[in-house]
């Protein structure tokens, strides 16, 4: 029991850690969506390096299958699409609808169970993606567009989820071979924003260079915070936290942002939240069956 206190702890650190971004990449001004990006994935790398090091741990890199290789490097196309519109739409006052892309992830993903892994719903699944979809259309109505940021958000993290699943690689581990495969790419853009003078890095002061190296830090500490959380408690508790971090964006972007939020929008999110409610509710309810279904016995 104090082991899986521990890992809520850990599990509540990173959900907190990660709805508190928001407040991080608008210090990183005036450097655009672009540079930030590019530094986070090569710092990123950096912080996971050390990590390793620290716990001497390499050997998981002889183990690795060209299939699980090839999947590491789709995922790093997907999570460079994930946290470079997020970056974009914090940094551009569009962090309710960022937050948004998170709430809705839940959904997605398992939409993306029954389209890509051939799963059936439950009947209040069904319904909470009914509301869901509803929610979008109320949204859609209320921004004059599709909620695009919120949409990509939640797409790209649904299969970037799947695609780790199905690469079955820590968490670390993981990162190290996505940010080494982003690792050129990136560098080759920062070199060619400081030949051509468009580089902020170094011309802001050193504590405009540190918040900028520091991106690999933020990323990767509630990283590790989740994987320690993951591996001691049910994913039934994961999928609870999880809602720590877009509650915490929501609230950033509405009472320290103070984006504007007319009736429609609060309708739309207000359906949102009815949604999560009804399948949170679904799988507390499935998750209690299925262990008292193994306590029968046999």
């Amino acid at each position: 029991m104090p082991d899986q206190r521990r890992g809520v702890l850990y599990g509540v650190a990173a959900y907190a850690l990660w709805g508190l971004f928001p407040l991080y990449w608008p210090l990183l001004k005036p450097s655009g969506a672009i540079e930030i990006l590019a530094h986070r994935m090569a710092w990123s790398l950096v912080a996971v390096v050390a990590i390793l090091a620290v716990r001497r741990h390499w050997s998981w890199f002889r183990q690795l299958t060209r299939r699980q290789l090839g999947l590491l490097v789709l995922a790093a196309m997907l999570i460079t699409v994930n946290w470079g519109t997020y970056i974009y739409g914090v940094n551009s006052g569009h962090v309710v609808e960022s937050a948004l892309g998170y709430f809705i992830n839940p959904l997605v993903s398992v939409l993306f169970g029954v389209i890509l892994l051939k799963e059936r719903l439950r009947t209040l699944q069904w319904v909470a993606v009914g509301f869901g979809t509803l929610a979008v259309l109320v949204l859609t109505i209320d921004y004059g567009r599709l909620p695009w940021i919120a949409l990509t958000l939640a797409m790209s993290f649904g299969v970037y989820g799947l695609v780790k699943k199905k690469a079955n690689v820590g968490a670390a581990e993981s990162l190290t071979v996505e940010t080494l495969v982003l690792l050129a790419p990136a560098l080759a853009y920062l070199v060619y924003l400081e030949q051509s003078g468009g580089s902020t890095f170094g011309d802001h002061g050193p504590w405009h260079a540190l918040l900028l190296a520091g991106g690999g830090v933020v990323t990767a500490v509630p990283l590790l915070f989740f994987t320690a959380s993951a591996i001691r408690v049910p994913l039934t508790t994961i999928g609870l936290l999880q809602y720590i971090a877009p509650i915490l964006q929501f609230l950033v972007g509405v009472l320290i942002v103070k984006e504007t939020m007319p009736p429609s929008r609060w309708a739309g999110f207000a359906i949102v939240w009815l949604a999560l409610a009804v399948f949170t509710y679904d799988s507390l309810r499935s998750a209690r069956a299925r262990r008292a279904a193994e306590l029968q016995p046999a």
